[in-house]
C-alpha cells in the first residue's frame, strides 16, 4: 500500500479538476473490466461506519474494499460510546490510529467529517451528509462516462427534490464543458442557494451551463439523460404535509420522453414506483438505474484506491 499522506474526500470541491476527471475515468475502467485484478489496499482496514440507512453505498464501498485487498471493520448507528458520552472528536482520534480509511455517512453537518478529517493518518470519505451526497456524484459522472464514452456536453434534465444528491450532481456536472443541467425542482424544494451559486460558480468557469425552474412547462427537448431520485430523501422528513401535492406533477413518465425520445434514464435508488417514477420507465429499455446502482461499486473503488495514493494521483488546482 502507498505510504503518501491519506487524502479525504468530504465535497466534490475538495478535488482538482484533474482529479476529478481522473476518478471518473478510473470508475468507468473499473466498470468495464479494463482495469485489471488490482489490490492497492493490500494491509489496510477500512472502516464503515453508517448511522443511517443503506444498500448500494455500504454495500458498495465493503465489496469494493474487500475488492481491492481491505480487511473491513463496520459500525453501526448504536456501536460506538458516542452513545454513552463521548465526544465525536475523540472518536474520530481513535478511529485515526486504528484505521486506514473511514467510509462514514452521518446525514449530517459535514463539518463532523471535516473534524475527523484534520489528520494525514487516516482518509475519511463522505458517503453522504445533509448538504451533498459527494460519492453519488462521482458515481453519476462515472456512469455516463461508461454509456455514452463522455461527459463534455451531455445534456441532463433533472426532476425532483433539490436533494444532497441533486447537489453532488449539480456541482460535479458544471465541472464538464458544454454539458448541460437543467433542474426542475417544487418550488421550496430546489437547490440550496449556496450549492447553486457554486455550480454556477463552475459552469462559468468552464464553460457549462445549470439552470433551475419550479414547473414543469416547456421542458427542454433533446436531451442526453434524464434523472430523478426519490421524493422523500433518506434519514429525513419534510415538516410540510401537504408536499405530495407539490410534488405530484414532477413524477418522472413515458410523457417525458416525448421531446427526448434517446434520452436514457437514471435514478439513484431506492425507488418507489408510483411516487417520483413510473414502473414503465425505471423497468424500461432507457433505464440505466441498474447499471448506475452497481457502479457505485467500481466509483468506490477508485474513491478508495485514490485515498490511499494510488491510481489519479494528480495535483493540479482549479
Amino acid at each position: 500500500m502507498a505510504s503518501t499522506a491519506a487524502r479525504h474526500l468530504i465535497s466534490l470541491d475538495d478535488l482538482t479538476d484533474s482529479e476529478l476527471r481522473s476518478l471518473v475515468a478510473r470508475g468507468a475502467e473499473f466498470s468495464s473490466g479494463r482495469a485489471g485484478r488490482v489490490r492497492p489496499l493490500d494491509g489496510a482496514v477500512a472502516g464503515v461506519y453508517f448511522r443511517k440507512t443503506s444498500t448500494r453505498t455500504r454495500t458498495a464501498f465493503s465489496a469494493g474494499a474487500l475488492r481491492l485487498g481491505a480487511q473491513i471493520v463496520t459500525f453501526n448507528g448504536g456501536d460506538l460510546q458516542t452513545n454513552t458520552g463521548e465526544t465525536s472528536e475523540d472518536t474520530g482520534r481513535v478511529f485515526s490510529r486504528m484505521l486506514d480509511v473511514l467510509v462514514a455517512r452521518t446525514s449530517g453537518d459535514p463539518a463532523e467529517l471535516r473534524a475527523w478529517a484534520a489528520q494525514s493518518r487516516m482518509s475519511v470519505i463522505n458517503a453522504m451528509s445533509a448538504d451533498e451526497h459527494p460519492t453519488q456524484g462521482l458515481t453519476d459522472l462515472t456512469t455516463l462516462l461508461a454509456h455514452f464514452g463522455r461527459v463534455d456536453g451531455l445534456r441532463v434534465l433533472y426532476v425532483g427534490e433539490g436533494n444532497n444528491t441533486a447537489a453532488a450532481l449539480a456541482l460535479g456536472l458544471t465541472r464538464f464543458p458544454g454539458t448541460e443541467l437543467e433542474l426542475r425542482t417544487p418550488r421550496g424544494y430546489g437547490l440550496g442557494a449556496d450549492v447553486l451559486a457554486r455550480a454556477r460558480a463552475n459552469s462559468e468557469l468552464h464553460g457549462s451551463r445549470i439552470a433551475e425552474r419550479h414547473d414543469m412547462a416547456a421542458l427542454p427537448a433533446d436531451v442526453d439523460v434524464v434523472y430523478t431520485t426519490r421524493w422523500q430523501t433518506t434519514g429525513t422528513s419534510k415538516p410540510d404535509p401537504g408536499w405530495r401535492a407539490a410534488f405530484a406533477p414532477f413524477q418522472v413518465d413515458e410523457a417525458l420522453w416525448s421531446g427526448s425520445p434517446k434520452a436514457v434514464f437514471m435514478h439513484d435508488l431506492p425507488a418507489h414506483r408510483g411516487d417520483e417514477v413510473t414502473a414503465e420507465v425505471l423497468d424500461g429499455e432507457q433505464s440505466i438505474a441498474f447499471d448506475q446502482a452497481e457502479n457505485k461499486m467500481h466509483s468506490a473503488m477508485a474513491v478508495l484506491e485514490w485515498c490511499r495514493g494510488g491510481a489519479g494521483d494528480h495535483g493540479e488546482q482549479r
